[in-house]
């Protein structure tokens, strides 16, 4: 049997940052990968390809330059679902490239294998080749992540009616898509084919979407998608879904009302990947939906020395705090001293706009009764916006009146996702408004919405009145 400091199962951001994290501290570590290469849903199936496919469509369509030469410009006139796969292919390949560098020079092992627990400190490997070993570790940490939610009701076929990560391999582009699930994966596909002018519906039982989003963004979000035609049926629960005789779909909502589309994409949940653990031989149990419970500050499950880390233990599900949760849960698990990390974190929506946000929302802020003010900026208001042919997209701060302390940044539009670190390094670092009225900024730049914003806020505020 071989031992181990630490056997890390998956090589996902959690896993992959917590293996290099242990290692780095000198410490024996195996990681455990059940696919045919390194890397875990985040570079095979989830982010790494969602955001390929979307800059391969924005760049192919021409979709930021038709601001100025209008919605028929089109790069490439005939997209096929080929041109987009090319490009994911050389994307994957140098991602799974540089993850295997750093495994070796950090000496970490890993090894293609399907891992179940035999008992807290031991895990049987299934080899792809049929080959059964056993390690032994002292800490062992679960970074397995999600997979795809399928109902039973749902008539998947992996052509007209697929998950999420059966849409990668799809032959052929269609002119009309369903998606089943306002989520972060629905509306980011959804918005993405829309932009490759497939004619979208966004299908969702809940009336509302993004709720834990600031609802002046969901607001501007959701005027853009219907001003690109979009429909989206909130509200409404998808109860029947079928093929019809001439090769389409049709589904049918509570409502009695009946869509009919060439595909259907469902994207209503994930669940964590934890069923061929054997996690009853550990002494731990997953919820309905396959998570693993642990406690948020060290990442540690009910079984001391058994950490679990990333998608599988729930909101927020990000590649970002993944890799955060990751590096934590290995230093303890190893005896390291392991710091909190800053208390405001980005999330990011690769959607087409995207959106990003750090911090309360106004929502948020009301709730717990904080005077305050808001500022807003609007990239058409910016020389860069002009340049570049934009007219949508804002940038909002909010501040205490009191302190004059930045408490909430949330961003719609082009480069929302970069520019949200400006707003997210004030947040942390507990600047107020005059740090965006009295700085410089790059002109002209996106960045600069950030100084219009902060003088909107500014002007209603006042100034603040010198001490005699």
């Amino acid at each position: 049997m071989n031992q181990y400091d630490l056997v890390v199962v998956g090589s996902g951001p959690a896993g992959r940052r917590g293996a290099i994290q242990a290692a780095k501290l000198g410490k024996k570590v195996l990681v455990v990968e059940q696919g045919k290469r390194v890397g875990g849903v985040s570079v095979h199936t989830g982010t790494i390809p969602s955001k390929t496919l979307r800059e391969t469509a924005l760049n192919l369509t021409g979709w930021r330059e038709r601001g100025f030469y209008g919605r028929a410009y089109r790069v490439k006139q005939e997209i096929s679902a080929e041109d987009l796969r090319r490009r994911l292919l050389i994307t994957l390949d140098h991602e799974v490239e540089v993850l295997e560098h750093q495994f070796a020079r950090n000496r970490v092992q890993h090894i293609r294998g399907k891992a179940s627990f035999i008992d807290p400190q031991t895990l049987q490997i299934v080899k792809e080749d049929g080959e059964i070993i056993q390690v032994s570790a002292t800490s062992i940490l679960l970074a397995v992540g999600t997979k795809p939610f399928r109902p039973d009701y749902i008539p998947f076929d992996g052509k007209t009616v697929l998950d999420s990560d059966e849409l990668l391999e799809i032959e052929d582009l269609p002119r009309s898509l369903a998606v089943i699930g306002a989520g972060v994966i629905g509306i980011e596909y959804a918005t993405i084919f829309s932009a490759l002018d497939t004619q979208v519906t966004l299908i969702d039982p809940k009336s509302t979407m993004l709720d834990f989003i600031d609802k002046e963004i969901v607001e501007d979000f959701t005027y853009q998608l219907r001003d690109r035609n979009m429909k989206l049926h909130l509200g409404q629960k998808a109860d029947k879904v079928e093929r019809t005789p001439d090769g389409k779909c049709a589904i049918t909502l509570d409502s009695g009302r009946v869509i009919s589309c060439e595909m259907v994409l469902f994207a209503a949940g994930r669940m964590g990947a934890t069923d061929s653990l054997n996690l009853a031989a550990a002494g731990l149990e997953a919820d309905s939906r396959g998570r693993l419970s642990v406690n948020p500050e060290t990442f540690q499950t009910t079984v001391p020395n058994i950490y679990a880390a990333g998608d599988v233990v729930g909101f927020p599900s990000l590649a970002s705090t993944s890799m955060e949760q990751g590096r934590i849960a290995a230093r303890v698990a190893v005896g390291a001293i392991a710091k909190e990390p800053p208390k405001f974190f980005p999330y990011g929506i690769y959607a087409v706009p995207e959106i990003s946000t750090c911090g309360l929302t106004e929502e948020e802020v009301k709730e717990r009764g904080i005077p305050y003010e808001c500022g807003i900026a609007r990239f058409r208001e910016t020389s860069r916006g002009h340049i570049m042919g934009l007219d949508s997209g804002l940038l909002k701060l909010i501040f205490s009146l009191k302190t004059r302390r930045l408490l909430g940044v949330h961003i719609v539009g082009e480069g929302a996702t970069e520019l949200v670190h400006i707003g997210q390094a004030v947040l942390n670092l507990k600047g107020t408004v005059e740090y965006f009225v009295e700085n410089t900024f790059n002109y002209p730049t996106l960045a600069e919405a950030y100084k219009i914003a902060g003088l909107d806020a500014g002007n209603r505020m006042g100034e603040i009145t010198p001490k005699a």
